[in-house]
């Protein structure tokens, strides 16, 4: 994979150094938030044993902090974008006739880089070939599970860079998943995806983010290993602010793994407050 990455960067750097004109970076900070969530877990007992803590958590209401930035560099009809998500939640229970008792709800880490060529134009939107790559892992390990280490290589087509269609995607996946170091695991896998934008009104957003994943192959049996995995969020954002806003939101996780009989959820609904702008890093402007 390293020879991968360096051959790609080798070479997009020739039109990179190049270009004299056109050239555009920004830091979109797509959400600096605090969202308060009351989630509700199905079939949890399936999944004690697995390394995502979202198909095992308890039905509780619970406090998340959220990363999501990215910086993006677009060159002519080359888009490079390297962002990082992070978000932790954890409550603390002390019911009155037992000890304090401390549960994980989110746990992430993800810092990926992807690099789309627009070969195609219809319009505001384009079309062409995307490549990325990416690394999860968590925070810190959860009970009965070693914490979560996985790499991630996508090649496929992707629509974006639309004021409503930001991102959507379908690709190959190549996962390694070293979360059992004694026994790693070689997957591959589709994988689809989307993140979309729309205004309803001035000062009123709704957006949605998500991927569904099909795994195919395994290069050996780790029995919490996914076959399935759906993940989508849906949040509305009203400005408060300058870049503050705050909104309902709701987000939804559903998957398989390859020893259990049904399928865990995962499913939060909440009030998100968020810090939400677009900085211009070559002009030093922002975008509300």
């Amino acid at each position: 994979m390293k020879k991968a990455l360096l051959s790609l960067f080798l070479l997009v750097l020739p039109f990179v150094a190049s270009a004299d004109d056109g050239r555009e970076l920004y830091l979109d900070i797509r959400r600096i938030g605090l969202d308060l969530s009351k989630t509700s877990v199905r079939h949890a007992g399936a999944y004690q044993n697995s390394p995502i803590q979202a198909l095992k958590a308890d039905d509780q209401e619970f406090i998340r902090g959220v990363w999501d930035t990215a910086l993006q560099y677009n060159v002519g009809d080359l888009h490079w974008g390297n962002a990082l998500f992070m978000e932790y939640g954890k409550t603390t229970l002390k019911p009155y006739n037992s000890d304090r008792i401390t549960n994980e709800n989110a746990d992430k880490f993800l810092l990926s880089s992807d690099l789309a060529w627009a070969r195609w134009h219809f319009g505001d939107l384009k079309f062409g070939p995307l490549a990325r790559a990416e690394y999860q892992t968590e925070f810190v390990a959860s009970n009965g599970a070693p914490r979560m280490n996985v790499v991630r290589a996508n090649a496929g087509l992707s629509l974006f860079d639309h004021p409503i269609i930001k991102s959507l995607y379908l690709t190959g996946l190549y996962e390694y998943d070293f979360t059992y170091t004694d026994n790693p695991v070689n997957k591959g896998a589709f994988e689809a995806g989307w993140r979309l934008e729309y205004a309803i009104r001035d000062g009123v957003k709704i957006s949605t983010n998500g991927y569904y994943r099909e795994y195919l192959t395994y290069s050996a049996y780790e029995p919490t290993d996914l076959k399935r995995d759906f993940s989508a969020q849906l949040r509305m954002d009203t400005n408060l602010w300058n870049n503050f806003s705050m909104g309902p939101y709701v987000q939804y996780r559903i998957a398989k793994s390859r020893d259990a009989d049904v399928y865990g959820s995962n499913l939060m609904i909440g009030l998100s407050f968020n810090y939400i702008v677009k900085y211009d890093l070559l002009n030093y402007d922002s975008e509300e």
